[in-house]
């Protein structure tokens, strides 16, 4: 069975012509006109979609075709689609660019060929005029089996300009149009920190912004031909049985990877509290619903404000900027002293990058302060004015662990601006067996964390390169890494964090 939803891919010609930007100005005046909108944002990004999800107050899904595989992208842009007029799928980067420089994987292309969408590009038309239709037309023309539709011209300068940019297309292509702009607004643009832009809570992206961006978007951009195109798109396939990218020497590998398709699947099998504040924020949307379809309660907190831990069974600490409201973090010490309490009672505690530098015994600042923190992991996170590792990765477990058996294998990404530093209280490390090196094995580069005086129950290969390092630091029932993953790559390991959380239960209850 085959399903229409009108679709629509905002792509851009490189990072930083203001994909963001139209994306969330033609939602929002999509919504204005009453359309119920679906946002995607393509890649692993977790900023971009806050920007989504304020602009028409729901939620917006990745779509990552190297973490998460084909049929997993297509699953949830079915499921995410449902009662939907139309879906927004911003790109990531440039239209080409991914996790290879040769090849369309990980790429908004292999999104929009995957979803068979139209594809809208966006591109900075600040000082330009005539060449408009020259970058238009190799865009084009790069992939016949992509269908780039319209033009949006972000910067410009006046509706003169405007108008220039579309004579000079279409007298080249008049089935490709420039179908309108935004124009350039210093005043009105998304503010940013090193990480990308900033979340878009409510200090940062007032409503009225985002009204006016929708104002301006149905003032300058063509929305009934966008509308058009997307409703031009072909009828979808029912998606299928999920594969799991990379996981073919996992154990257990055939499970669905949607969620809700784990059978047997029992709602309150555990309470698992979600550290949810400033500081800590991303999350896959995907990620927490396969906890809750694992039988999961999910119950938030914040590090920040919190004195006491709420009543549940393991902890999900995710990333952020615990460096930005480390000060306020170190504060909070009865937090803190919870978090220690609960691990020494051996309750599951799963981190990831600002989850990880939180666990540390202290996050050093690039004013050379140090702060206090959990103290769970024997380590100093410092902040680093340069960037230590950016990337996709495959992990592979090993040794048992909260999410499971050895040999669990899933993908994820990196994306920081710290290191680990061992330490001067540290005990030494547990004795780990040796392994054998991966044929691929390389020495460390410069921002491979340094050894630490705690077990390292991951293998973790970069994508590009191929280089192997080991990660992933365990102490009893913690285990706190540097890596983002997205459990489609492997619904078993939700599966697993929450029988770990079950467990615990069980054992509070005796």
């Amino acid at each position: 069975m085959s399903r229409a939803i009108p679709r629509l891919v905002v792509a851009g010609t490189a990072s930083g012509v203001g994909k963001t930007t139209a994306t969330v100005a033609i939602a929002r005046a999509l919504r204005a006109r009453g359309l119920q909108v679906a946002l995607f944002k393509c890649g692993p990004d977790y900023l971009d979609p806050t920007y989504h999800a304020r602009a028409v107050a729901g939620t917006s899904h990745n779509l990552d075709g190297w973490m998460m595989g084909r049929e997993a992208v297509l699953s949830t842009f079915a499921a995410e689609t449902a009662g939907a007029d139309v879906a927004l799928i911003e790109g990531v980067m440039g239209l080409f660019d991914g996790a290879s420089p040769t090849g369309e994987e990980g790429s908004t292309a292999e999104i929009a060929k995957w979803l068979e969408a139209p594809v809208a590009l966006v591109i900075d038309a600040s000082g330009m005029a005539r060449s408009v239709a020259a970058l238009v037309q190799g865009f084009a023309g790069f992939d016949p089996a992509l269908r780039v539709a319209a033009v949006v011209c972000n910067q410009v300068g006046s509706r003169g300009h405007l108008d220039i940019l579309r004579q000079a297309q279409a007298q080249v292509n008049r089935s490709l149009p420039v179908v309108g702009g935004l124009p350039r607004d210093e005043a009105q643009r998304f503010p940013e920190r090193h990480l990308g832009l900033r979340t878009a809570d409510e200090a940062a992206l007032p409503e009225e912004r985002l009204d006016h961006w929708g104002a301006q978007a149905e003032a300058w951009i063509g929305l009934d031909a966008l509308l058009e195109i997307a409703r031009a798109a072909p009828p979808l396939p029912a998606a299928g049985a999920a594969a799991i990218p990379g996981a073919a020497a996992t154990p257990g590998a055939g499970a669905a990877a949607t969620p809700g398709a784990a059978a047997g699947a029992q709602r309150g099998r555990a309470r698992i509290g979600v550290a949810f504040d400033e500081a800590f924020h991303f999350y896959y949307a995907d990620n927490l619903r396969r906890l809750e379809a694992a039988g999961a309660e999910l119950i938030r907190f914040s590090p920040i404000r919190d004195a006491r831990l709420p009543d549940v069974d393991a902890l999900y600490l995710g990333g952020g900027y615990p460096e930005v409201h480390a000060e306020r973090l170190a504060a909070n010490a009865a937090l803190r002293g919870e978090i220690r309490a609960f691990a020494g009672r051996g309750g599951p505690i799963y981190a990831e990058c600002g989850g990880l530098m939180y666990l540390t015994e202290a996050i050093r600042t690039l004013d050379g302060r140090a702060q206090p923190m959990v103290g769970l992991v024997p380590a100093e996170a410092a902040m680093c004015e340069k960037l230590q590792a950016l990337g996709y990765v495959e992990v592979e477990t090993q040794a048992r662990t909260i999410l499971g058996g050895a040999g669990l294998r899933f993908r994820g990404h990196q994306f920081r601006y710290s290191e680990l530093r061992p330490s001067q209280r540290a005990a030494p490390a547990p004795a780990e067996p040796a392994a054998a090196p991966a044929p691929t094995e390389q020495p460390p580069s410069p921002s491979t964390p340094a050894p630490l005086p705690i077990e390292h129950a991951y293998s973790v290969r970069r994508r590009r390169g191929g280089q192997v390092a080991r990660e992933g630091y365990r102490a009893g029932s913690v285990l706190a890494s540097y890596v983002h993953a997205h459990w489609a790559s492997n619904p078993l390991v939700p599966e697993g964090l929450v029988a770990s959380a079950a467990a615990h239960r069980k054992e509070r209850a005796r």
